[in-house]
């Protein structure tokens, strides 16, 4: 099945990352990393199909060594907290042989990347199909975030745009520095750029798509902006599919679950609400009368058609249950009417829109508080090694600790960062009031989707109404289609 996937993020030094070890997963290979002085090895890594470095012309030929070239991107990034690379994660296509998965990367890559001067380390996965699922085949591309000059040396990020006054002059601030605004020197981190990637990358695939003769297309904008009413999942990424795949349950598989039952039960309702409301305007525009019938003689009507044809007193009780059923569902929801049903039905349909939007802001919203409380355990697992730090006078065992203890100091410091504006006095995080609102939430979509339920439930009895009065008319049909012939006989 097509699908479309592209996926943007940054490596950085402050979320605790390599760029050298990344590069090392990716490509599958063992890489030495100078800055960190230590290997990353993933050799036994399986899925890599292939992977290649793709340079513009001013880039050194070295740069085509895969440890060459994010050695040199560590070297020259020096910041603690630097940004390293862009890291693309694209989607291909299972319609497409391997080999025209990895031409159509490439010439995208060179198309919309290596031509604006970027270089772009990429490699072609496709796991292993588990459990009889489907292929997942995909590719990840690096591409450096500082620019290469003309001459081969690494270009700024940014530049300074100073701010002048009316006359022209610079603006001092108050410490006598002249105040300015950082502008990035390349396009490549725009929002616009990103949405234009996406979508030549989707058009590309819908070319190939169209050569080959399949109907199936991608769209690179949300449902929302389609006008897709979906609920969309959640991305689980590796580490998470492995542990499904291994049949552990994860709190985002749960959830996107969840949003997979609903969407397919949201579609389904839909469907048939939509199929239901053009049947009735044709069933009302051909027994249109001066006065409407109404529903339940046009079912005393079958049902005493079918007890005529009866065979047996049990075929006749049966029947007689079903035309209890039948308008006990009527009288209940005061339906008497062709009308009467049809606004029924508009009824059911602004129901599914409405709970679409709910289960939709349900799942933001549960999504949300699952970062905070993941948030939170990185901070209580982190401050007792932090407060370890501070206590160590001595500068080189200072280095030492914070070396041995990176991984849980870089998570305290994120969590601390992104926690700041949710701590109240005495630094206390609200967590107990997070998981509370959490298990409310999901309360509240289980019921939702119990809703959903008791409305497909009601569009059965109304599919089984449907069904004695298309009968009905069918009748209706032969009779008149009979007097027809019979007056051309007289004629």
């Amino acid at each position: 099945m097509a699908l479309f996937h592209f996926h943007v993020t940054q490596i950085k030094r402050s979320a605790g990352q390599s760029a050298v070890a990344a590069a090392a997963y990716r490509s599958g290979e063992k890489l030495h990393s100078e800055y960190y002085g230590e290997d990353s090895d993933y050799t036994r890594k399986g899925g890599v199909i292939c992977s290649e470095i793709l340079l513009p012309p001013q880039a050194p030929p070295s740069f085509s060594d895969r440890e060459t070239l994010w050695n040199a991107v560590e070297k020259v990034e020096r910041g603690k907290r630097a940004q390293l690379a862009y890291s693309f994660d694209i989607a291909l296509q299972n319609e497409f042989s391997m080999q025209e998965n990895i031409e159509l990367a490439r010439h995208f890559l060179l198309e919309q990347c290596v031509s604006r001067g970027m270089v772009a380390d990429y490699a072609i996965h496709q796991p292993d199909k588990k459990d009889g699922g489907i292929q997942n085949p995909h590719f990840h591309v690096m591409c450096p975030i500082r620019p290469i000059e003309p001459d081969g040396k690494w270009g700024n990020k940014q530049r300074r745009e100073y701010v002048l006054d009316e006359q022209g002059e610079r603006i001092r601030d108050e410490a006598g520095n002249y105040v300015f605004n950082a502008v990035p020197t390349t396009d490549w981190g725009k929002p616009e750029t990103l949405e234009f990637w996406r979508e030549q990358w989707a058009q590309l695939c819908n070319t190939r798509f169209a050569e080959k003769g399949l109907d199936c297309r991608i769209d690179h904008r949300s449902y929302e902006r389609q006008g897709v009413e979906q609920i969309p999942t959640q991305h689980e990424g590796p580490t998470v599919r492995a542990m499904e795949a291994k049949g552990i349950c994860t709190d985002k598989g749960d959830l996107n679950r969840w949003v997979r039952s609903a969407n397919a039960k949201l579609n389904n309702i839909r469907q048939i609400i939509s199929k239901l409301l053009a049947w009735l305007k044709e069933v009302k525009a051909e027994l249109s009368k001066p006065q409407e019938p109404l529903i339940v003689d046009l079912l005393g009507r079958y049902f005493a058609g079918r007890n005529a044809g009866a065979w047996s007193q049990k075929a006749k009780l049966g029947n007689l249950k079903s035309y209890s059923a039948a308008v006990s569902y009527l009288h209940t929801n005061n339906i008497s009417t062709l009308s009467d049903l049809e606004s029924r039905l508009d009824g059911y349909d602004k129901t599914a829109s409405s709970l679409k939007s709910s289960l939709a802001a349900k799942e933001q919203r549960i999504k949300k508080l699952d970062r905070l409380v993941q948030l939170a355990d990185f901070y209580r697992e982190g401050k007792p090694v932090y407060d370890k730090l501070n206590e160590i006078k001595w500068k080189k065992k200072r280095e030492e600790y914070a070396a041995q203890h990176e991984r849980a100091l870089d998570l305290f410091y994120m969590a601390r960062r992104e926690l700041k504006p949710y701590q109240t006095d005495g630094n206390k995080l609200p967590l107990k009031n997070w998981q509370k609102e959490k298990a409310v939430l999901e309360q509240e979509y289980t019921s939702e989707r119990q809703q959903l339920s008791a409305v497909q439930q009601d569009l059965k009895s109304i599919r089984q109404i449907r069904y004695a009065i298309e009968s009905i008319r069918h009748e209706q049909e032969r009779t008149a289609q009979t007097k027809n012939h019979k007056c051309e006989i007289e004629i």
